[in-house]
C-alpha cells in the first residue's frame, strides 16, 4: 500500500469506480450538447480559457432564471465540457444553465481562476438578458474545487454577489491541509493562497441561501470541512441548510447532478427553480 492510498483527498484511491464515473459524464455530456439548445464557448474574457457555455429550455426565452455551474478537479483538471449534463437538470427545471470554463494550475495561480470566475459571473450579470435570462434571478452551484470557487462569488469582496442561492457539492473550505496532500507536487497551494482563499476565512453575502452537502460515502475531511464552513455561515446570519446523500460517494454527487431522480439533482432542480 502506497502512502498515498492513505491521503484522504487523492478521490481516485477512495472511489473504486472514479474511471467509469467519469467516462459516464464524458458520455452524457456530449449528448446534452446534441440535444439540448446551447451557445457554445460565449467569451467572457480575452483568455482563450475564459469561455463559458449556454444552455436553454425547450420555447420560448423570456427572462427565465440563471444558473452558474462551476466544475471540480481540484482547480488541475476536467473543462466545461465534461460537465454539460448539469445543464440537463437546470434546463428541465426551467433555467438557463452556463456552463464555466477557467484555466487550470499550475499554469496559473488560485489568483487567477478566482478573477476568472467573478469576471464570468460579471458577464452573466451584464449580458445574459440578451439570452432570456434574467440577472436578478441567478443562482450558483460548484463541485469540489468548483464548491470552492463558488463561494468567491458571494463572499466580502464580491459584494452585492447578486446571488440569490448557492449549491455547494463536497466542497473545499479550508486549504491548509491540502499543502500536505498529494496536492502539493500538482499545485504548490502557498501559504498566501491559504490566507487569501480559504473560505472558512472570509465573510459573505447574509442575503445567500447556501445549500452544503456531502456525500455519506465521501472522506473524513469533507464532511468536516462542511461543517466548519456552515457553523461559519450561519453565525454570519446567511440561511443554510445541510444535506448528507446517502450512498454517494465524491464522484457519484456530482454524476447525479444531471441525474434526474437522484437526491443531488432534486437539490439541484429546487435551487434554480426560484
Amino acid at each position: 500500500m502506497s502512502g498515498h492510498a492513505k491521503d484522504p483527498f487523492r478521490i481516485r484511491d477512495h472511489v473504486v469506480e472514479f474511471d467509469d464515473i467519469v467516462a459516464d459524464i464524458v458520455r452524457r455530456s456530449e449528448a446534452t450538447r446534441a440535444n439540448v439548445p446551447m451557445v457554445a464557448d460565449v467569451a467572457y474574457g480575452p483568455d482563450a480559457t475564459e469561455t463559458m457555455d449556454l444552455f436553454f429550455p425547450q420555447g420560448e426565452r423570456d427572462r427565465l432564471p440563471v444558473h452558474m455551474f462551476i466544475h471540480g478537479g481540484y482547480w488541475r483538471m476536467f473543462s466545461k465540457r465534461d460537465y454539460s449534463y448539469v445543464a440537463e437538470t437546470v434546463t428541465k427545471a426551467g433555467a438557463i444553465a452556463v456552463i464555466v470554463d477557467y484555466a487550470l494550475m499550475p499554469a496559473v495561480r488560485m489568483a487567477t481562476i478566482v478573477d476568472q470566475v467573478r469576471r464570468a459571473r460579471r458577464w452573466v450579470l451584464d449580458h445574459i438578458a440578451d439570452h432570456g435570462g434574467n440577472p436578478d434571478l441567478l443562482t450558483v452551484s460548484g463541485h469540489s474545487a468548483g464548491a470552492h470557487l463558488a463561494t468567491m462569488l458571494f463572499d466580502g469582496d464580491s459584494q452585492p454577489s447578486r446571488i440569490k442561492a448557492a449549491l455547494l457539492l463536497g466542497g473545499l473550505y479550508d486549504l491548509k491541509p491540502l499543502q500536505t496532500s498529494f496536492l502539493a507536487a500538482e499545485i504548490a497551494i502557498t501559504d498566501e493562497d491559504v490566507r487569501r482563499f480559504s473560505p472558512i476565512d472570509h465573510s459573505f453575502d447574509p442575503s445567500v441561501a447556501v445549500e452544503i452537502a456531502v456525500g455519506a460515502d465521501e472522506t473524513p475531511p469533507f464532511h468536516g470541512q462542511a461543517a466548519i464552513f456552515a457553523n461559519q455561515l450561519e453565525k454570519q446570519g446567511l440561511a443554510i441548510s445541510r444535506t448528507t446523500l446517502a450512498a454517494v460517494n465524491h464522484m457519484s454527487s456530482v454524476r447525479d447532478l444531471g441525474l434526474a431522480g437522484t437526491d443531488t439533482a432534486s437539490l439541484l432542480a429546487r435551487l434554480v427553480a426560484v
